[in-house]
């Protein structure tokens, strides 16, 4: 089983860390007008929104997390590590492309599917080897993770469709997305210091 640096658990434990921290933050500097229940993440870092700067920075910093964490968790399976990489360039992209201030946009929806698609399908890629894996980098428990993240993924697309809670439902799914990168991580060096 290949090494994991310590620096991989920093990274993947500051991606949560750092989006709900952007939200929180964002949705607190936009003010009253904000309706964190039922209004999504990217109209927090639409442009003109007035916490767009405090957003724009969380997405940035989520998106390089993701990416440090893909390139240092080397016991993943690659296409795994590549799908997580994807994620992170997802969340830079977004920076790119913000949502507009009213209306949607294709492309920044685009980019939306295809960055939590990635996240939700890279625990899955990851599984790397039977019972002497490290628990995160098993079958079970990353089927029952890319499971949890396709159907809160379901569940925001069911809550905008009906003009729901859509924020409530985006804000699970991305927080169990951002912080998985944290448990294989966490999973990886607990095996290593048994094993040692």
């Amino acid at each position: 089983m290949r090494f994991v640096p310590r620096w991989v658990l920093l990274s993947s434990g500051c991606a949560p860390v750092l989006l709900v921290a952007g939200w929180t933050g964002a949705a607190y500097v936009e003010g009253s007008s904000y309706n964190p229940v039922t209004q999504t993440i990217s109209v927090l870092g639409s442009y003109g929104a007035a916490g767009f700067w405090v957003m724009t920075t969380a997405f940035l910093a989520l998106g390089v997390c993701h990416l440090l964490t893909a390139w240092g968790l080397r016991p993943a399976a690659t296409a795994g590590r590549v799908a997580l990489g994807g994620g992170g360039l997802a969340a830079l992209v977004l920076v790119a492309l913000p949502a507009p201030s009213s209306g949607g946009s294709l492309r920044h929806g685009a980019v939306v599917v295809v960055g939590f698609t990635l996240l939700a399908v890279w625990p899955v890629l990851a599984v790397n080897g039977g019972a002497a894996a490290p628990w995160a980098l098993r079958l079970a428990p990353s089927v029952v993770a890319t499971a949890l993240m396709a159907a809160g993924g379901v569940w925001f697309l069911i809550e905008m469709g009906r003009h729901g809670d859509a924020g409530v439902a985006e804000r699970v799914v991305t927080s169990l997305q951002s912080l998985w990168p944290f448990v294989v991580a966490a999973s990886c060096l607990r095996h290593a210091r048994q094993r040692a």
